[in-house]
């Protein structure tokens, strides 16, 4: 893929204020921290929550949801595995609209997640489809158009969805 195709943070977060996104919980994550989270981090719009493990913004994501707020999660893969147990309990089987946006780190940008070389990217899909979790990927440009609608079919159906980042994230 050309380097123009690679998504831009600004497109990411202007996804997500469509979809509206109000409050962001995160963690740095190497993917997606220069282009998204630092944006973030800027932006009047979006509130953004700063977390010490995964597994907290689980539980804050499904709690704005009980006050009618819209938030995501962003984080790494590395988080998401960590914090299956609480997305399994709070968003799986309460239900719950928990937005996720998950860089793959170590994902390698001519390959498919399933075909990576990296065992902890290569695994991702099963996991989530396994748990019944509805999940898209985001690796050009283009696909960030999925994200909002991803994220409208989530609190429409209430239920959870991860966005997979496949790619760096340029600001």
């Amino acid at each position: 893929m050309a380097t123009g195709d690679t998504p831009l943070g600004g497109e990411i977060v202007d996804a997500l204020k469509a979809a509206g996104i109000g409050h962001v919980a995160a963690l740095p994550d190497i993917v997606t921290s220069a282009g998204i989270l630092w944006r973030l981090a800027d932006d009047p719009d979006i509130r953004l929550i700063r977390l010490c493990k995964e597994d907290e913004g689980v539980s804050i994501c499904a709690a704005l949801s009980y006050c009618d707020k819209r938030a995501a999660l962003l984080m790494q893969q590395t988080g998401l595995m960590d914090s299956l147990n609480a997305i399994r309990a709070i968003a799986v089987e309460y239900e719950l609209p928990v937005c996720m946006v998950v860089g793959l780190l170590g994902k390698e940008p001519d390959r498919p997640a399933a075909d990576s070389a990296s065992y902890g990217v290569r695994i991702i899909e099963p996991v989530l489809d396994a748990m019944g979790i509805d999940r898209l990927s985001i690796e050009t440009s283009p696909d960030v158009a999925q994200l909002a609608p991803a994220i409208e079919r989530a609190y429409a159906e209430s239920r959870p969805v991860v966005a997979l980042i496949g790619r760096r994230i340029e600001r």
